[in-house]
């Protein structure tokens, strides 16, 4: 059975020369589409891929209605052939069906692999040619500027201890996979296993007053203190005038702990100092123990 397949690249292109030709070459059948060949998605033509049989010839007006490239060309009427069917184009002069036919679509699947060749020749020589004056191919190395922002924060993150990877992954949108390339990009050590940093709850006693009852700024410097150097704790003060606080501290080992306390003591005192006031200070840990600094 001859099947025929017509095809225009636009909407506004009209079938009927094809149609004509096609059934006075005596197809039954006629699978008709309007859409460019450049795209992957034919619908018609897939169809009547999937319903050809033995014995069956696929007929077209011209070879460019069936692709636009040898190499397409050569695909579409192998896949034909594979299932037993033969091909023919009418204005061509093709007819797999005949010796002569055949012969020529030999021809044409020789041109299409010298194609292919000669193709990856000048792409050979290309590349050599561009590495012969300082170039090469390939993504940049390194990373995009948004990329290198992203990588910084990353690691941040990372060895802050404070979030799972997972965690990091998603407030930054991106895969583990990209996670990791941002680590190695950075240097970062990552063949040992991450642990979650502790954390502990500890209440503040802070008293802030001034040197001399000549100088103002003590509410100053409390408010100073509590904005630029408690507020990193996770600071909670149930009273607004009093002088408790809560904190929140994450960290590794107890000397850690020591040393993030100390130093949040000595900046709270800096601070104070520079408006003329002092502080005394007692905290205490809120897990059950009796630590206190």
């Amino acid at each position: 059975m001859k099947i025929g397949y017509a095809r225009v690249s636009t909407q506004d292109q009209d079938l009927a020369l094809q149609l004509d030709a096609l059934q006075t070459a005596g197809c039954t059948t006629v699978y008709q589409e309007k859409v460019t060949s450049t795209k992957k998605e034919r619908p018609e033509l897939q169809t009547m891929m999937t319903q050809l049989h033995e014995g069956d010839v696929v007929v077209v007006w011209k070879l460019d209605r069936l692709g636009r490239s040898l190499k397409e060309l050569v695909t579409l009427v192998n896949r034909i052939q594979g299932q037993g069917a033969e091909f023919q184009s009418l204005h061509d002069h093709i007819d797999t069906t005949t010796p002569q036919g055949r012969f020529t679509f030999h021809v044409f699947a020789a041109l299409a692999e010298f194609e292919r060749d000669l193709i990856g020749e000048r792409t050979k020589a290309g590349l050599a040619a561009a590495r012969a004056r300082g170039r090469v191919g390939g993504r940049p190395k390194g990373l995009a500027k948004a990329a290198q922002h992203k990588a910084i924060v990353a690691e941040k993150l990372y060895l802050e201890r404070g979030l799972t990877i997972k965690q990091i992954c998603q407030q930054l949108s991106i895969s583990k996979s990209t996670f990791y390339n941002y680590l190695r990009h950075r240097g970062v050590e990552i063949s040992t296993p991450r642990q979650q940093k502790k954390s502990i709850k500890v209440e503040l006693w802070l008293r802030v007053e001034r040197n001399n009852k000549y100088v103002r700024g003590k509410k100053k410097a409390r408010d100073e203190i509590e904005r630029y150097v408690l507020s990193e704790y996770a600071m909670k003060k149930p009273d607004k005038d009093g002088w408790e606080y809560s904190l929140t501290i994450t960290y590794d080992t107890d000397k850690e702990l020591d040393e993030i306390i100390y130093d949040m003591l000595a900046e709270a005192s800096r601070t104070a100092e520079d408006h003329n006031c002092f502080i005394e200070a007692d905290i205490r840990a809120m897990d059950g123990s009796d630590r206190h600094w």
